[in-house]
């Protein structure tokens, strides 16, 4: 049986793709123990040039092509075909540490956990970074419940799905996949795997060197990112009307909300410059969560019914108004 799948979506990485690529057979890892799915989503560089040969020297590599639909599809598309008992999702234009996922697939299978969490590095874009990057001998691991993991270690500003090995067959049963059309579809899918996951370990390992400061999905923020942001804030936020959380655990859910909330607010002012477009993400905002109502402090009740109750327009100026108050 295949141990583990790796799923590489690749839409217009030439410039990291084969370093991205090599570091997946950097793994010491024999090739009957794991397959290799990449989706190349409709590039029009030449990245699939680039991993080509690489492609011809593994028979354990299979390639997906399909029409441009975006990371969550790619990734949805990934996962129906993969047949490993865990499935790692890597992004194509980060790296792996070099023989880091033995020890955590070993882990993994010895446990039967749902979600194996492990550390990452950041690197500029600028920088190539050493595979031996890190020489690691001893590996630190906790085991705990999915929701402990929640309130403990997830931070709603790294919903980051490449540093996770996820057993598929938790994935296949609680029919967990990605919002198909959206930009930062990891934050609701991450939330909801975290909320339904029942043994987990968050494992002190390094895994990933991820490479933050080149252009990506997260670089700049137009209408359309607004828009799926505000779409994402909506699916978390359903999240809270599960029956089964506990009071500390709603309060959580609602704070990475908050999170997101801010997040748009913040990027729309200071990136969408067009007043109409702001008023229709306002809009956008209300029809995704239309019972929107934070808790706590005056500042989160009061925004919450800014947003849900006045006109765009009139919270927008309140918003803009207190921007420069706070930094005059």
């Amino acid at each position: 049986m295949t141990k583990l799948s790796i799923i590489l979506p690749v839409y217009n990485v030439e410039r990291y793709v084969r370093t991205s690529l090599e570091s997946i057979f950097r793994q010491g890892m024999a090739d009957e123990d794991f397959e290799v799915i990449i989706v190349n989503d409709g590039s029009t560089d030449r990245s699939m040039e680039m991993i080509a040969d690489i492609i011809g020297q593994h028979w354990n590599i299979t390639v997906i092509s399909q029409e441009n639909q975006g990371l969550s599809v790619t990734r949805n598309n990934g996962m129906a075909m993969a047949r490993g008992e865990y499935i790692l999702m890597p992004d194509s234009d980060d790296l792996l540490v070099e023989n880091s996922i033995p020890t955590l697939l070993e882990k993994a299978l010895e446990t039967k956990a749902d979600l194996v969490i492990a550390d990452f590095i950041e690197t500029s874009g600028n920088e190539m970074p050493d595979y031996k990057c890190t020489h690691q001998t001893d590996i630190h691991y906790e085991e705990k419940t999915g929701e402990r993991l929640f309130l403990e270690d997830l931070n709603p500003y790294q919903c980051y799905v490449w540093r996770t090995l996820f057993r598929r067959q938790f994935l296949t049963d609680n029919q967990l996949s990605f919002i198909p059309g959206l930009t930062y579809q990891d934050v609701p899918f991450t939330h909801q795997c975290y909320l339904r996951a029942q043994k987990c370990l968050r494992v002190h390992w390094l895994l990933n060197i991820y490479r933050k400061n080149h252009p990506s999905a997260t670089s700049s923020f137009t209408k359309k990112k607004a828009m799926d942001f505000a779409a994402i804030i909506g699916a978390t936020w359903k999240l809270r009307h599960t029956e089964t959380l506990t009071p500390q655990t709603r309060q959580k859910l609602e704070d990475d909300v908050y999170c997101s909330f801010s997040i748009l607010f913040y990027a729309m002012l200071h990136s969408i410059k067009e007043p109409q477009d702001k008023r229709e993400i306002v809009e956008h905002l209300r029809q995704q969560v239309p019972d929107l109502h934070f808790t706590g402090n005056l500042k989160r009740r009061l925004e919450s019914l800014l947003v849900t109750k006045y006109p765009p327009y009139l919270y927008l100026k309140i918003r803009e108004w207190h921007w420069k108050w706070i930094h005059r």
